[in-house]
């Protein structure tokens, strides 16, 4: 007879100081553990260490371990999370001391500072890989490796209060040049209509308007692979990004002295709940954390309506999912990993991120905040914010540059320190 199994859960919001870490300042982290407490004695101690720690996804986690482990007693699973850039300079820290857990969470910068590093294993063999969608497979197989599997579809967009914009006869922009009208109006109002943070937001501005043609193109794997030889050049397809970024900060369509200062998801939609700015620049999952606020408005999210014709969607195949190949248990790993994959476990966390599902079905959210992004999603209008074919890690990249312009530089300058830092890996690379 199966011995029944008792779980506890330890709650997320535990919070902890991290010193030495990209200098001393504190941060926070949020560790989140599912722990046998009746059989102590597993034969397997899996780790997985992840940057998600909102309820939502955790529940969602929380329900796949628990599942998993009830299926397979002999292993147990503990899930850390760290919010923010210090998850990746600890998951480095790990890596290069030897310490790096079982199962973590990668981002482009990542798969490119541990490509051919015999670090992460090779995912190729897991059952469930037939199943992603075409877009999906051309961004997991990069250089015949398969080191990561996602876990999501992300997008990300314009939040625009309904209730604000009808009170001033306002409607939700289309294109650029209704986009502009609104922000005008608005200004003149004496109301900054864009609330922005110091991280997402613009870069996503960026680059989908310098990147859109490229996914316009129906040779796109190719006109990558020119960035990657320096036949074409990448800084120069971002200007036009980099200039309408630098329009928007000259006519005070965003407050860049609050957006240096605002975290991700966290200070910006505060700022948003209020119901005094109509519009707010990030990732559509966010949504539920929004809610949780308490705004007293109804809210939509939209394409960026940054094209003279139109709206274009950034998205990113995420929440990338790779296996220590170091791991003492790399087949138990792997095994999980697997099961992390099948369609019906993976709804569950695709649904509570607000996003779409990187299985065949494209499966959307059934976040009725995020119903007007699906048809961006299949209608060729769509930008990849981080496509694994580019050699260069352009999410970090262009948020330094951001970070840059928030600052006081102009497109210019940031375009000749985009360029040299392109030269640079190109000819560290070669």
């Amino acid at each position: 007879m199966r011995r029944k199994r008792l779980f506890k859960i330890i709650s997320i919001i535990v919070v902890i100081s991290l010193l030495g870490i990209s200098g001393c300042s504190k941060r926070n982290a949020y560790s989140y553990e599912v722990q046998d407490s009746d059989v102590h004695n597993t034969e397997v101690n899996l780790t997985f260490y992840g940057f998600k720690y909102e309820p939502l996804n955790v529940q969602a986690i929380e329900k796949a371990l628990y599942h998993y482990m009830n299926q397979h007693e002999e292993i147990s699973i503990s899930y850390e999370s760290i919010k923010g850039v210090a998850y990746y300079d600890i998951l480095k820290k790990r890596i290069n001391t030897h310490n790096g857990d079982d199962i973590f969470m990668v981002d482009q910068a990542t798969l490119l500072e541990y490509k051919n590093k015999d670090i992460l294993a090779d995912l190729s063999d897991l059952s469930t890989i037939d199943d992603f969608s075409p877009l999906v497979k051309s961004q997991m197989g990069i250089d015949g490796a398969l080191n990561y599997v996602p876990t999501s579809i992300s997008a990300f967009g314009l939040y625009c209060n309904e209730d604000l914009l009808k009170k001033h006869n306002q409607k939700i922009p289309t294109n650029w040049d209704e986009f502009k009208k609104v922000c005008d109006y608005f200004v003149q109002q004496g109301i900054t209509p864009i609330v922005a943070n110091n991280d997402i937001s613009l870069k996503t501005i960026v680059i989908a308007k310098g990147m859109y043609s490229v996914y316009q193109s129906d040779s796109s794997k190719e006109e990558i692979e020119k960035f990657n030889s320096g036949e074409k050049d990448l800084a120069e397809a971002l200007r036009s990004g980099f200039e309408l970024v630098e329009t928007m900060l000259k006519s005070d369509y965003i407050n860049k002295e609050e957006a240096q200062h605002i975290e991700k998801t966290k200070g910006d939609l505060e700022i948003f709940a209020k119901g005094e700015q109509p519009f707010m620049l990030t990732g559509a999952w966010a949504a539920p954390r929004l809610r949780d606020l308490n705004p007293n408005f109804s809210f939509t999210i939209q394409p960026y309506p940054i094209m003279e014709d139109g709206c274009a969607m950034v998205i990113n195949v995420d929440t990338r999912i790779s296996v220590n190949a170091n791991s003492p248990y790399l087949k138990e790993a792997k095994k999980f990993v697997e099961y992390l994959t099948q369609k019906d476990v993976m709804w569950d966390f695709v649904n509570s991120m607000s996003s779409f599902s990187p299985l065949e079905d494209e499966r959307a959210s059934e976040d009725v905040a995020v119903q007007s992004l699906s048809p961006y999603l299949t209608n060729g209008r769509s930008v990849l914010g981080t496509d694994d074919n580019l050699d260069y890690p352009i999410w970090n990249l262009t948020r330094t540059c951001i970070e840059k312009m928030l600052a006081g530089q102009s497109s210019e300058e940031v375009v000749a320190y985009l360029d040299g830092q392109i030269r640079q890996y190109r000819e560290e690379a070669s």
